[in-house]
């Protein structure tokens, strides 16, 4: 609601500004004034016109403030100029609590299909904390984009892209092979041993990882003879159609499923799992390469150190198309390397392929499409439309690429309008040589509707730290953050930190309802602990390194998940102590009279209670600036400020003690529309509200 008069009166204001000085004002800040006393928005316009008109701010504010208050919308109570030439807006608060409480918001959204890649672990060991940060941040910009409560939105997809044919996985093939002596037919014995004994083929992964990246190096005279079979593998695994290749897929299969059930116990779901290995058979880098070759963005180098190999300029010099305005004889040393002279493809190059499908500039170009896995509800994240009316999907479909034909029924993918790809920072310089790639070839709007959605890593807090187990020296206790390695096998496996979690919020749920039943239990404890879990990586900026630690994570107190879902079952408990619901609550609230509304907001007590009404409905701002800066941190913190302002109206005002029918009424339906507005928050962040804390 809060957004919706934002945009009225920037509406407004551009006519007037166009009408009276003939100025347009591409940009128009709305501010909030220090104090509600002063108003509900601030607008500075006055001083950015200043210098262009030659006057002072506080005479143009003066002249616009008059101008506004010969056609004011119903929404507003006043305009006053203040200070040295704010603008500041005094709203209508009887007429806005009622748009309120009716649930009026703002559109967002439009057309144009947007894709969101996001999690994309490589499938050679389990999923760590690290990957968690990557596939909430990726999850929760989805949801902010989907047409949802408000109908509004953009149509998108989720994205899972699958290194399966990577060096990771070519390691722990070379485990398999090197070290544990297994074959075609002993690895699917593996696996059928696992699945029966209730193994987790990841977490064996896991240890294999490490052990083989120490064999590596654990010979000095061997060194070279070692990296030389993990570089055949992984040109084994490249060419396809072998035993090495058929191993790689057995094992990256397996563990693929796990990592996508690891991720459902987060609430977190796929539409299509796009592969490496498909990229190569389906030859689509050939198409790429074809296409690159003839934009002039790639060159094959014949000298210097990448002689032999195909090469493309860096971000920074896009512009510069293969060798010209150089000296053919004094190669780019800086060059990047996009196929190897062994005529091996590099992730960059096979990246520019993936993304130039996603845009669907690959012409002729396409996966085939299998089922891959079943989610047994309807979700969140399902673009898939009911049959008829009434006929609601049972489940949603996780379709996964193949070389063979599609099966029948498949959705379209790709053909992105605009692209979110959610890898860390550490990836800057690929992600920017895919849109120097783009950009080179003349894909202009493409290249500006890629968005690199960086994020930095995630570490453990030392007590986090030993708490796990894990050795750590006087020295590491005293530094803020402990960096994980697995390559090192030194992390939390993401399926672990899930399990102590729930067990840590289940024992605070058992203690303090030991009426409910186990099952009851048990399904709080799991939406406290992926609340927990996911706001914890959440209410931090991308760009701020995470140190996880199991205490602050789980607190009832301060920025957590868990406080904000104490807050809403904190009001589901008034309803129930009133014995009525919030739906009752705004009905009878629609009945009272603008007389009575104006008595109770309209005073200095109102004013606080205003104060909650007032954030409660700035839900939609908050969504459309977490889209616009690619930041849903923004929203985290949102979610909090609004439970914070619960909590406050709730320890000053007696609700159940109120003796006033009247005042009462509204009380209830201010709590009403803050827990509405916090369980929807919290939505967004892919948090569930549970019946008690």
């Amino acid at each position: 609601m809060y957004r919706t008069i934002q945009q009225s009166l920037l509406v407004r204001i551009q006519a007037i500004l166009k009408s009276k000085y003939d100025i347009t004002l591409t940009n128009l800040v709305v501010e909030q004034p220090p104090t509600i006393a002063l108003g509900e928005l601030a607008l500075p316009v006055a001083f950015e016109l200043a210098k262009r008109l030659r006057k002072a701010p506080r005479a143009i504010a003066t002249e616009l403030a008059t101008e506004l208050s010969t056609q004011l919308p119903e929404d507003v109570a006043s305009v006053e100029v203040a200070g040295a030439g704010y603008l500041n807006i005094r709203l209508n608060r009887t007429a806005i609590a009622r748009q309120i409480a009716a649930d009026q918001h703002a559109n967002i959204g439009g057309p144009g299909f947007r894709l969101v890649e996001h999690t994309s672990i490589n499938p050679n060991k389990a999923a760590h904390i690290g990957h968690l940060r990557n596939a909430i941040l990726g999850d929760t910009f989805q949801r902010l984009l989907r047409p949802d409560t408000y109908k509004t939105g953009f149509p998108v997809g989720v994205q899972n892209y699958i290194d399966n044919t990577g060096v990771q996985v070519a390691d722990v093939v070379v485990g398999l092979v090197h070290l544990e002596g297994k074959n075609l037919s002993s690895t699917r014995e593996l696996l059928t041993q696992l699945l029966e004994t209730n193994q987790r083929i990841d977490f064996y992964c896991w240890d294999l990882y490490a052990r083989v990246s120490q064999w590596y190096a654990a010979d000095p005279d061997q060194i070279a003879a070692r990296k030389q079979i993990r570089l055949d593998t992984l040109h084994a695994l490249e060419t396809g159609n072998n035993d090495t290749g058929e191993i790689a897929d057995l094992i990256a299969t397996a563990v693929l499923r796990r990592h996508l059930e690891t991720m459902q116990r987060l609430n977190i779901e796929y539409d299509f799992l796009p592969r490496e290995s498909e990229i190569l058979n389906l030859h689509f880098w050939d198409a790429a390469r074809t296409l690159m070759l003839e934009k002039g963005v790639l060159y094959l180098e014949t000298a210097g150190k990448n002689k032999g190999c195909y090469v493309m300029r860096r971000a920074g010099n896009e512009n510069l198309i293969a060798h010209e305005g150089t000296d053919p004889d004094q190669p780019d040393e800086d060059a990047k390397v996009i196929v190897r002279s062994n005529g091996t493809v590099t992730y960059v190059g096979k990246d520019i392929a993936y993304h130039l499908w996603k845009f669907g500039l690959l012409p002729g170009k396409d996966f085939g499409y299998k089922r891959f896995f079943e989610y047994p509800r309807p979700s969140a994240t399902n673009n898939q439309q009911p049959k008829t009316k009434n006929q609601q999907p049972t489940t949603h479909t996780c379709w996964i690429s193949t070389s063979a034909p599609s099966e029948p029924g498949h959705p379209s993918f790709g053909h992105a309008d605009h692209i979110y790809n959610v890898i860390d920072s550490r990836q800057n310089d690929p992600q920017n040589n895919v849109v120097a790639a783009l950009r080179g070839m003349g894909y202009t709007e493409a290249a500006d509707n890629y968005t690199h959605f960086s994020y930095e890593m995630v570490a453990l807090t030392p007590r986090c730290a030993i708490e796990l187990g894990y050795p750590i020296s006087e020295e590491d206790q005293k530094r803020p953050y402990i960096e994980v390695s697995g390559r090192k096998g030194f992390g939390v496996k993401a399926d672990d930190l899930i399990d102590r979690l729930t067990a840590a919020a289940k024992s605070e749920v058992d203690t303090r309802h030991p009426d409910l039943t186990d099952t009851e239990r048990e399904t709080i404890a799991k939406q406290i602990a992926v609340g927990a879990l996911r706001y914890f990586m959440l209410r931090y900026t991308r760009n701020t390194v995470i140190a996880f630690d199991f205490k602050d994570a789980l607190s009832f107190e301060g920025e957590t998940g868990p406080y904000v879902q104490y807050a809403i079952v904190r009001a589901a408990n008034i309803f129930r102590k009133a014995e009525t619901n919030p739906e009752a609550a705004l009905a009878n609230f629609a009945t009272l009279s603008n007389d009575a509304l104006a008595e109770i907001l309209d005073t200095e007590d109102g004013a606080s209670l205003w104060e909650t009404w007032l954030l409660a409905s700035k839900l939609t701002l908050l969504i459309d600036q977490c889209l616009n800066t690619a930041e849903p941190a923004y929203l985290a913190k949102y979610a909090f400020q609004l439970a914070q302002q619960f909590n406050n109206f709730y320890h000053r005002h007696h609700i159940l003690n109120e003796t006033n029918p009247t005042r009462k009424a509204f009380l209830l339906a201010t709590a009403a529309v803050a827990q509405r507005e916090m369980t929807r928050a919290l939505a967004y962040l892919g948090i569930e509200a549970p019946p008690v804390m």
